[in-house]
């Protein structure tokens, strides 16, 4: 089996793994003020966070260029892969995914598998990780899947996010949920429910939300029969990250935390300033 591993610019890549060169990433297009960018090549998070404060419309994202990425796929084949594991953003964010089981087969000569992460950014990216790790080991295509499931049944994500606004009018969150948080001057504390973006709790300030979380994210280790990574992610918000990677490190000593951002497609749901806390199996 030659395998390659395709996933989309939401993941965020551990860097050992960037340039390797069974990877590929097809470039999520963020729409601003008329303007597309492609997220990763026309486009990085820094940059996108500086022109969204000052941006006259409220930005949006599409899927990838279909032609594009069959292309891409095509092209893989060409150059002798027989298989691709195509690993991508929650179903529950983005149609993408159930795109690409509807165009898998109308490649011939390639078995492409796409796969739904349920989740986006640093797990996402250790998915990816795990994939070309495995495959690098000589295991099946069968054993690198069933490994993935594990790291995906095994994988929790909570988020604080500045103002819910972003999430009400792309569509990744119910209306209700944010007249709640408006009305109540609460904190709430989201999640990943199959996929989508869901209310989880409702807490009464940032502070006790993050303290919150925290406690949530230690109940899930325990829960977790695997070793298992810790994540911090942040929407142009480093100084917090760093405050909340101390804080989790304290709480949970033995734990290996990571910092990574939020790049501009979910920081457009998302909003500026928004910080998720993540585990998942290693």
């Amino acid at each position: 089996m030659k395998l390659a591993v395709v996933t989309d610019s939401t993941a965020y890549l551990p860097e050992r793994i960037k340039n390797h060169e069974d990877l590929f990433i097809i470039p999520i297009p963020v729409i601003l003020d008329g303007k597309i960018y492609n997220e990763g090549i026309d486009i990085e998070a820094d940059e996108y966070y500086a022109l969204l404060k000052n941006s006259k419309e409220f930005p949006t994202t599409s899927q990838p260029v279909l032609g594009e990425v069959m292309a891409l796929y095509t092209s893989l084949r060409d150059r002798g892969y027989d298989t691709i594991i195509s690993i991508h953003l929650s179903s529950g964010i983005s149609g993408f995914i159930n795109t690409l089981y509807g165009i898998k087969d109308e490649i011939e000569g390639v078995n492409i598998i796409p796969y739904d992460s349920k989740i986006t950014s640093m797990p996402m990216g250790h998915m990816v990780e795990a994939a070309l790790d495995l495959s690098k080991q000589g295991c099946s295509l069968t054993e690198i899947l069933a490994h993935l499931d594990i790291i995906r049944e095994n994988t929790y994500a909570y988020l604080i996010v500045d103002d819910l606004n972003n999430l009400v009018r792309g569509g990744r969150l119910t209306n209700g949920a944010a007249l709640i948080g408006g009305l109540l001057k609460i904190k709430p504390i989201l999640t990943f429910d199959e996929g989508k973006i869901v209310l989880h709790e409702k807490v009464r300030s940032s502070k006790k939300a993050f303290t919150r979380a925290e406690d949530i994210i230690g109940h899930r280790e325990a829960d977790i029969a695997y070793p298992v990574k810790f994540y911090v992610i942040h929407a142009n918000n480093l100084a917090v990250a760093i405050e909340e990677k101390d804080k989790l490190q304290k709480k949970y000593p033995n734990a290996e935390i990571e910092i990574g951002h939020f790049g501009p497609v979910i920081g457009t749901h998302l909003g500026e300033k928004a910080i998720g806390i993540a585990i998942s199996a290693q």
